[in-house]
């Protein structure tokens, strides 16, 4: 009898035993493909709704003052990074091999819609006239990947866009003898204008949000505001360059981001001396011109980034775009804000609604602008960058729509498509934890790390196209 009682005894707790192991084990598995695991991510992360639009802008929405009544500690704040998060473990950076084939890449090139060469017949004329490619849409084609989820859209329009200079060794002929010749489109328009707009391309665009097609906007108000960008200065990048290329085959671009790594670099005559000077945010030149130069040529922004630099970095100095007669303002269109200011400053009017209802345009970008300055960026563009070059883990999770290309990312990846030689300043290096999060800052900020954006895989990125012989990368010895 003691040794039946015994083994009973014995098999209810090895029962018990696997029960609890069980439960465990489940407790320990993601409830779904959709969550994200707080490992990948640093900082804090907003409660519920964190993956609406609203949370993309913590400083500029007057309705969400309530629930960002404090904004994030200026060690770690970024105008353009949203979501913060505690780093609590190292991440493995998603290497580029993950991307597309380019097998399959090749594929979408060949399905995508098309464009054709303007009616002018002749690469001079449309170099410098004021009628750009247009449109000539195709049968509806499926992307590349039958099984990739329907946002990703790994189909673009094409354009046959000549180059605008005869550069011998330049990034669109060196590029197709690297690892990047798969993946990289030189038909894909960087920006977009008037032309573009018509019902097929609104159709097709607006199954995608935020920057990367016309979710959400109306094809009235696309017609209205894109209306203004009609000229060959609104399509081409470097739409002056006769006048500057001073007998070089080359366009020369310097782009410059705000890294600490720039701080008593001494690159400023370095970067001056490019024909073409990229910048974007909150970028501070005054007393620090020894270290990133003077000059500005294009500089790069979306709205909400430009409204929160102005708010976050004027204790530094910055109190808006640069001015001068040779800038040009380039939109990264992230919401219906930007192509309303976009309008307004091209017109100078008023904007009419949003959150910068009744702001002056020339109040950020001069008495002096006018539409023949201002550009914005396709967002096919947009998008092909986030699918081919920076494809992040943040794609599976449930922020997979606030997800894109930091605005630094798409500045200097737009003028590896546009410029023959890029040298790149300030941008983040494997060194990073070495220099202060900006060249500017007083004392040292650490580096933030957010979910819209994938800074480590940036990084990346820009090593491998430094190895590959595509950019020119800054990087102390």
């Amino acid at each position: 009898m003691a040794l039946q009682k015994r083994l009973v005894l014995g098999v209810l707790t090895v029962g018990s035993l696997l029960v609890v192991y069980i439960l465990c084990v489940n407790l320990e598995r993601p409830l779904s493909w959709s969550r994200v695991p707080l490992k990948h991510f640093n900082g804090f992360i907003q409660g519920a709704g964190s993956g609406s639009r609203d949370s993309e802008e913590p400083l500029d929405r007057k309705s969400n003052s309530d629930r960002w009544s404090r904004p994030p500690p200026a060690s770690t704040f970024h105008p353009e990074l949203t979501v913060l998060h505690q780093h609590t473990r190292a991440t493995q950076t998603p290497t580029l091999k993950t991307q597309t084939s380019a097998a399959e890449h090749k594929a979408a090139e060949n399905e995508a819609p098309n464009v054709s060469n303007s009616s002018s017949g002749s690469d001079r004329e449309a170099e410098t006239g004021t009628k750009g490619p247009t449109v000539k849409p195709r049968q509806p084609t499926q992307a590349a990947g039958p099984t990739e989820p329907p946002f990703i859209g790994d189909t673009y329009m094409s354009g046959d866009i000549p180059p605008q200079t005869d550069c011998p060794d330049g990034v669109r002929g060196r590029v197709a003898k690297t690892e990047f010749g798969g993946r990289f489109l030189k038909h894909i328009p960087v920006l977009q204008w008037a032309e573009h707009v018509t019902r097929e391309q609104h159709q097709r665009l607006s199954r995608y949000p935020g920057a990367h097609g016309w979710g959400g906007l109306d094809y009235a108000t696309l017609v209205e505001t894109l209306s203004v960008l009609n000229s060959s200065a609104n399509w081409q990048m470097l739409d002056d360059w006769k006048d500057r290329r001073n007998k070089s085959e080359c366009s020369r671009c310097a782009v410059v981001g705000n890294g600490g790594i720039l701080k008593d670099s001494k690159k400023g005559k370095e970067i001056d001396a490019h024909h073409y000077v990229f910048r974007t945010n909150g970028a501070i030149i005054k007393g620090f011109e020894q270290d990133v130069g003077s000059r500005t040529t294009h500089y790069t922004f979306s709205t909400n980034t430009l409204m929160n630099s102005m708010r976050s970095y004027a204790g530094a100095g910055y109190r808006g775009p640069p001015l001068s007669k040779e800038t040009r303002y380039v939109f990264l269109p992230d919401h219906d804000r930007d192509y309303l200011l976009m309008k307004a400053a091209a017109t100078h009017t008023p904007v009419p609604r949003g959150p910068e209802r009744t702001k002056d345009p020339t109040k950020y970008f001069g008495e002096d602008v006018s539409a023949e300055k201002l550009k914005m960026y396709h967002p096919d563009f947009i998008r092909y960058l986030r699918n081919r070059f920076l494809r992040s883990n943040a794609l599976k999770t449930r922020y997979k729509d606030i997800y894109r290309p930091s605005t630094g990312a798409v500045m200097l990846l737009a003028a590896l498509h546009t410029c023959d030689k890029v040298s790149a300043y300030g941008f983040m290096t494997p060194d990073y934890k070495n220099y202060s999060d900006h060249y500017y800052d007083s004392s040292y900020h650490q580096v933030g790390f957010f979910i819209n954006h994938d800074l480590r895989m940036e990084m990346t990125l820009w090593q491998q196209l430094n190895q590959a012989g595509l950019i020119r990368l800054y990087m102390h010895k």
